[in-house]
């Protein structure tokens, strides 16, 4: 099973079981475990790898206990707390965790509800727990952009200096867009009201507060909305709309002329979201700024190298079924159905392996 494919199995079981895990060990069972295993890669049954209550006495501390300890080469290098799902991450109720970060060789901490994983490291101060993570992943809405750096923790890939190199980036990065999230959702008096005095030319009583405040709300969803799509719509006609040329799979995409009319073109949202996915699959294996998108009137093409003679697959999403187009060696295209977008998951290795397919290709040619 792959590292995606893992993600969204799991993150489909932890919304298929939520409402039945009702303790904290039916939650280590049903879900801990299993990102453990199959998304970090670590044999929760190899004690050498995994040692599930792991005893950290500290100070006067008798007898403490940690959910789960993760070693390599014989040394505690990730600790894990969980709590039941659905249960508030709270520092204040992970005491031990804090403790024994500060005397043990970990360098990550891991606070856990089944749903939410906080990533924790040593940021501020040396060998003392963070209190902010720099890193959360939700398993019920996966961050595509997360997806890089957890990477980098399982136990094919770990690279703890890399992680902690971008850490502390990571850590305001995530807590901004956290904040951000939350000011547009709900926004607070203060921007209600400089927003209101800027349209409303009458006294801003409690009233008009009240009667602008779902006008706010929707006014900045939407602004959010039409904002990201359409700058991201404007970089994506920046590249000439044609993929592939004469010889290569989609007989569609050669003749027809109203594809290099731009004005005619449409990015929308879900092809965006396939583009970032695509993105954070095949960034293990090429630089994340080689893959390029170009849309046209037929498909919406993702490239490597921003060239027509390596497309790494294409989103046939301009209809009511959407397709996914994979291609061979031969540059042959295959569409698969999707029942979602999020489907695309499902065929990671397969986009990785063209993209391997085009460097080793480049490689052998210079």
């Amino acid at each position: 099973m792959t590292f995606e494919i893992a993600l969204e199995d799991l993150s489909t079981k932890a919304a298929d079981y939520a409402s039945s895990l009702q303790t904290e060990e039916a939650t280590k069972t049903a879900v801990v475990m299993p990102f453990i295993t199959h998304v970090l890669g670590y044999d929760v049954f190899n004690p050498a790898e995994v040692v599930p209550e792991f005893v950290c006495d500290v100070g006067t501390k008798k007898g403490e206990k940690i959910d789960f300890a993760i070693l390599r080469d014989g040394a505690v290098q990730i600790l894990i707390e969980a709590k039941r799902i659905g249960d508030p991450l709270n520092l204040q109720h992970a005491g031990q965790l804090i403790r024994y970060f500060h005397v043990s060789s970990a360098r990550i901490a891991i606070l856990t509800n089944g749903q939410l994983w906080d990533f924790y490291t040593d940021l501020d101060r040396p060998n003392l727990m963070d209190e902010q993570p720099f890193l959360r992943l939700d398993l019920l809405n996966i961050d595509p952009y997360a997806l890089p750096e957890l990477r980098k923790l399982t136990k094919g890939e770990f690279d703890l200096t890399s992680v902690l190199d971008a850490a502390e980036e990571l850590k305001y990065v995530s807590a901004i867009k956290r904040n951000v999230a939350q000011m547009f959702a709900d926004p607070p008096e203060d921007l209600s009201r400089l927003l209101i005095a800027r349209v409303y030319e009458g006294m801003i009583t409690a009233k008009v507060r009240d009667q602008f405040s779902n006008i706010v709300t929707k006014a900045l969803a939407q602004f959010i909305s039409d904002r990201v799509n359409d700058r991201l719509r404007i970089a994506l006609k920046a590249h000439d709309p044609a993929i592939g040329g004469a010889g290569q799979a989609d007989p569609s995409a050669s003749a027809d002329s109203n594809d290099v009319l731009r004005d005619e073109v449409e990015t929308t949202l879900d092809e965006l979201e396939g583009y970032n996915i695509v993105r954070a699959i095949v960034v293990s294996d090429v630089d994340y700024s080689r893959v390029v998108a170009r849309d046209t009137k037929s498909y919406f093409g993702i490239l490597l190298d921003d060239n027509n003679r390596k497309p790494i697959c294409r989103l046939h999403f301009n209809r009511a079924q959407k397709y996914l187009g994979l291609f061979n060696q031969d540059k042959q295209e295959e569409r698969i159905a999707l029942e979602q977008v999020e489907d695309i998951y499902l065929y990671a290795e397969r986009l990785r392996a063209t993209a391997r397919q085009y460097d080793l290709l480049t490689s052998e040619n210079t």
